[in-house]
């Protein structure tokens, strides 16, 4: 099909691909995304695809695809208004047509056009001539050549590095691996195309070994099946990601496959025609921590693990092949021995380790820095020891064995296991824990005290392993940010959000009666022979609000919601939860909106006051029970009836909303709310808060934060006002 016949069809299917050499697996799902979005929004900005976007990605060890719909082979016309000059520049004196403007219409292409065809408007600072015009639209070749050519540029896709290779005929190109071909069909026809010095066809190669010489692709629109039938590709990540988790579960013969998303993606990636076979390795090596065979064969090998429905690692385990054969004793038999010497090494650190006690390897943390200005593991641990033993009468958890767990968490780091395989601290902590013989509690807390060590992860178990998980958060938080490394923007390399986000949920999900701000000042003492650590206790306080405001978003709760009850500057979260719950159950009351308005109109009151009565605002962290004003109620200078039903109103409220905090059922206090409603509303109708008189001002006042008191016991709610 000749290239006017093209510009002439209708629209089509484009697809494009790029035929590399093999990619790197770990990137190869965001390599894919990236060239695939970043095509369609340039095509799209050129007006070359018909409504909205719709496309498919490929994407396999040797190709970069993408199939875009409705793509044009010629874009509309588009009306263009292009400023030509200033009126001062383009006429003379006597109102002619100038040189310069004459010279600027035929740069523009339009030499004769009468001066009476161009529009003359303001530009914003002076009058301006403007001419109106259609533009032709783009060609799809045009248009697909530029958007290679911007998406292909040095930098604009996520390619960990650059390889720079040589093209047959001698220029030096760049790209993550060599590029073979480009492939580039709107519907039947060819795309006339180039990058990296290759032209476009309608030829690609499909598998490496179970296809012969080029594939052709007759319709863009039949690519995946020509590959999947000619080819032995199945091109789509995401089908092949499917066809392997299908075929691992169909192997796994009622066992359960330990397939992390992780070893899935990077798996996916090396192959492009997946085919599952069963292996196994000697009984022998069951006798290693099964962790560590896991992630042996995980690691070293991308072997899919096999565990009984109670978890316990089989011998048998299941690997994912690129070769599809009736006779694969060869395949099976080479995975097996390949596998064997890296599991013997697995059980040789295990059992080397075994000789060495965690607690005689304590010492030798001294020989490890933390940081140059923290010290060594072995203070961190000492820290972290005095840190425990302090925390753990709060959780009901010994505190001798909070102290014993603290001290040998971090011993397993100079085990020769976990200097090979870094993921299995705390794990290998454990098992050699209680080789030891140390106490149960203990030898947990070796792999607790690192939990929760991602969003969604479990939290420790056992009081004495929450002790030392909380020591060890709070000691690093404090520390490096007391010597000034507070994250910024993306940067946070010391992961200081993640063990802020431990220490809340720890304190949140279990509902810990432990004040924050106390754990964060005894978290600070023990740096106090470390002069050059700072104490920032008031802004890893603001940290940590900050954190939770994101974290109670996750959960669903609206922003009003959380300001509400973050606004009493709380410092113990075993209830925010259940304050929260109360708040939203309060904003569907009738009253609620009313009361809420009543409240921040008291606030601003109160503020604007605060010379005649000393208030204690919701927004400075008041207490829920005690009165917030220092002037107590005359009921003598009570003598509007508004004011005398607000003050008999509250006193029958208050008792009922005290004793409900005290059970903490907030739902309840604030509900009891309601009843101030009517008298809340009369009072402000008809009783004037700054009367002259100045007694009766302060006794009004002092009413008002009264009321204030008991309407902020569980939240602020003026928060809640719109």
């Amino acid at each position: 099909m000749t290239a006017t016949n093209m510009n002439q069809a209708q629209q089509a299917t484009l697809l494009v691909e790029l035929l590399t050499e093999e990619l790197p697996p770990k990137a190869l799902a965001r390599l894919s995304d990236a060239f695939a979005h970043n095509l369609v929004e340039r095509l799209a900005a050129r007006d070359l695809i018909d409504g909205e976007p719709s496309f498919e990605r490929f994407a396999t060890p040797r190709r970069l695809a993408v199939a875009i719909k409705n793509v044009r082979a010629l874009a509309p016309e588009k009306q263009v208004r292009e400023k030509v000059l200033p009126v001062s520049v383009a006429l003379d004196a006597n109102g002619q047509p100038t040189a310069p403007l004459a010279k600027k219409l035929a740069a523009l292409g339009f030499p004769d056009i009468p001066l009476g065809d161009l529009e003359r408007a303001s530009d914003g600072k002076a009058e301006a001539f403007f001419l109106r015009y259609s533009a032709p639209g783009a060609t799809l070749a045009d248009g697909l050549q530029a958007a290679l050519d911007e998406v292909l540029a040095l930098g604009k896709l996520p390619i960990p590095k650059m390889m720079t290779y040589q093209r047959p005929d001698g220029t030096s190109v760049q790209f993550v691996r060599p590029v073979q071909r480009l492939t580039a069909l709107h519907g039947e026809a060819v795309v006339p195309v180039t990058a990296f010095g290759i032209d476009a066809g309608d030829t690609t190669l499909g598998h490496r070994f179970l296809s012969d010489g080029l594939v052709a692709i007759l319709h863009a629109d039949d690519y995946a099946h020509t590959l999947r039938t000619k080819g032995h590709v199945m091109a789509s990540f995401a089908q092949r990601r499917e066809s392997i988790v299908e075929q691992l579960n169909a192997h796994a013969h009622g066992d359960r496959v330990v397939m992390p998303e992780a070893l899935l993606d990077e798996v996916t990636a090396l192959v492009e025609w997946p085919v599952v076979y069963e292996c196994r390795f000697d009984d022998q090596f069951l006798a290693v921590p099964q962790e560590c065979l896991i992630l042996t064969m995980q690691t070293n090998q991308k072997y899919f693990a096999l565990t009984d429905e109670a978890g316990k690692l089989r011998s048998r385990f299941l690997i994912v092949s690129n070769i599809a054969t009736d006779t694969p004793s060869e395949i099976v038999e080479g995975n097996e021995r390949v596998v064997r010497p890296r599991l013997a090494d697995a059980k040789f650190f295990f059992e080397q380790d075994k000789k060495k006690p965690l607690a005689e390897r304590v010492p030798l943390l001294a020989n490890v820095v933390y940081h140059n200005k923290l010290g060594t593991q072995l203070e961190r641990v000492e820290r972290l020891e005095a840190l425990a033993r302090l925390i753990a009468p709060h959780l009901d958890a010994d505190p001798g064995l909070a102290a014993r767990a603290a001290r040998l968490a971090k011993a397993d780091l100079l085990t020769d296991m976990v200097g090979e395989f870094p993921e299995l601290q705390g794990t290998m902590g454990t098992y050699y824990a209680r080789h030891d013989g140390e106490a149960e509690e203990v030898a947990l807390a070796c792999t607790e005290h690192y939990q929760p060590r991602f969003s969604g992860d479990a939290l420790p178990a056992t009081g004495v392993g929450t002790a030392v998980a909380l020591a060890d958060k709070l000691e690093t938080l404090t520390g490096i940010w007391g010597i000034g490394l507070v994250p910024t923007g993306e940067k946070d390399p010391f992961a200081l959000r993640r063990h802020a986000l431990g220490v809340l949920r720890i304190l949140i999900e279990k509902a810990l009666p432990i004040d924050l701000v106390a754990l964060l000042r005894e978290a600070a003492a023990c740096f106090r022979t470390t002069p050059q650590v700072a104490d920032c206790t008031d802004a890893l306080y603001a940290f940590f609000m900050d954190r939770l405001r994101g974290l109670l978003r996750e959960r669903g709760y609206a922003a009003s919601e959380i300001e509400a009850v973050l606004s009493l500057q709380p410092t113990r979260l075993d209830d925010i939860v259940a304050r929260l719950d109360a708040v939203r159950e309060f904003s569907a009351l009738p009253e609620a909106g009313a009361l809420a308005a009543a409240n921040k109109r008291i606030t601003n009151i109160l503020k604007k006051s605060e010379a005649e009565v000393s208030v204690a605002t919701a927004g400075a962290g008041a207490s829920a029970v005690a009165a917030s004003a220092a002037l107590a109620v005359q009921p003598a200078l009570l003598v509007e009836p508004a004011e005398l039903a607000l003050n008999e109103q509250l006193k029958r409220v208050a008792p009922t909303v005290q004793a409900q905090l005290e059970r903490h059922d907030y739902t309840r206090a604030l509900s009891a709310l309601a009843a101030l409603r009517d008298p809340v509303d009369t009072f402000f109708n008809d009783v004037m808060v700054n009367a002259e008189d100045a007694a009766l001002r302060k006794n009004r006042l002092a009413l008002l934060a009264e009321l204030h008191a008991q309407m902020n016991c569980v939240a602020d709610i003026s928060k809640l006002a719109a």
